[in-house]
């Protein structure tokens, strides 16, 4: 005996075959086409005899056409075959989409997505930015933010000039940073680093620091706290000019401003090197906070 399961009419609770539905509902519809048919006739024989005998009957059988048509297209239901087909194809449809190895897309139900900020050095050349997004693309990851800037390198390589890429993207949670790394890496990134990412990555930088120059222009002792938000550095401290700063393993991680002749603001973003863009939006900020202190009287 088959095991198959049978489909079931949506609204019979009894489960009784959906074949036996339609036979009785196709007998009913016999049923009324003879009972038309004797009315018709019996209507022929009253005025077959009379002047508008021949228009009464083609009246009445344009209204049964008429009739007819609207009653299948109001009522009309989907072949016994289709609606087994459907069921099928959306529960087999579920199971790829739980039992598959490949991420769910963007903003789908049940999918829980990370934060992370990405940057890399590219060779500037048309294509470059597609293959780069076509590996997120693949990865079930979503583009949030992108910013270009140069290296700070004048050389440029016979492949073209070289550019720093930063992303903010969604990913699904179960990816991992290395997947990331090695994908952006075979589309063409250079010197890939991935951190985790806060909402707060996802501002425009230049927005934030017409912001925060403001904040530091009405109180200059917020620098500290401005200069830490403008490059998302975790570590800020004052220096004096001359004391040693030492040098972390990773290049580029220490970065030091000078506020004015006799202070300075040490920043230390492991994970993350420092830019020559973000140097010189750093120094423009400590530029407002020094002429907002030593310009009032």
């Amino acid at each position: 005996m088959s095991d198959a399961p049978k489909a079931i009419h949506p609204r019979a609770g009894t489960g009784r075959p959906h074949h036996a539905r339609s036979w009785r509902q196709e007998a009913v519809e016999v049923t009324a086409l003879f009972l038309a048919v004797g009315l018709a006739h019996l209507l022929a024989t009253l005025l077959g005899h009379t002047d508008p005998g021949p228009v009464v009957l083609v009246g009445l059988g344009a209204a049964l056409v008429v009739g007819s048509a609207v009653h299948k297209r109001l009522h009309g239901s989907l072949p016994s075959g289709a609606g087994r087909r459907g069921a099928k194809g959306s529960r087999a449809g579920r199971r790829g989409a739980k039992g598959s190895g490949a991420p769910l897309p963007e903003g789908g139900a049940g999918t829980v997505m990370s934060l992370w900020r990405i940057r890399m050095r590219v060779v500037e050349r048309p294509g470059r930015l597609a293959e780069v997004a076509g590996a997120f693309g693949r990865l079930g990851c979503n583009i949030l933010s992108l910013h270009i800037a140069p290296t700070g390198s004048s050389a440029i390589t016979p492949a073209g000039c070289d550019a720093l890429d930063e992303f903010v993207v969604e990913a699904p949670t179960g990816l991992e940073p290395d997947a990331l790394r090695a994908a952006l890496a075979a589309a063409g990134g250079l010197d890939v680093f991935v951190v985790p990412a806060r909402v707060k990555d996802l501002t425009d930088p230049g927005v934030q620091g017409l912001l925060l120059a403001r904040r530091v222009h009405d109180d200059p002792g917020q620098l500290p706290q401005a200069m830490g938000e403008l490059l998302r550095a975790p570590e800020v401290e004052w220096r004096r000019p001359g004391e040693t700063v030492a040098e972390e393993a990773e290049l580029n991680s220490t970065m030091v401003i000078s506020v004015h002749p006799e202070r300075a603001l040490l920043l230390r973003r492991p994970g993350l090197p420092f830019t020559p863009t973000e140097a010189a939006r750093a120094a423009a900020l400590a530029a407002a906070a020094r002429d907002a202190r030593y310009s009032r009287p």
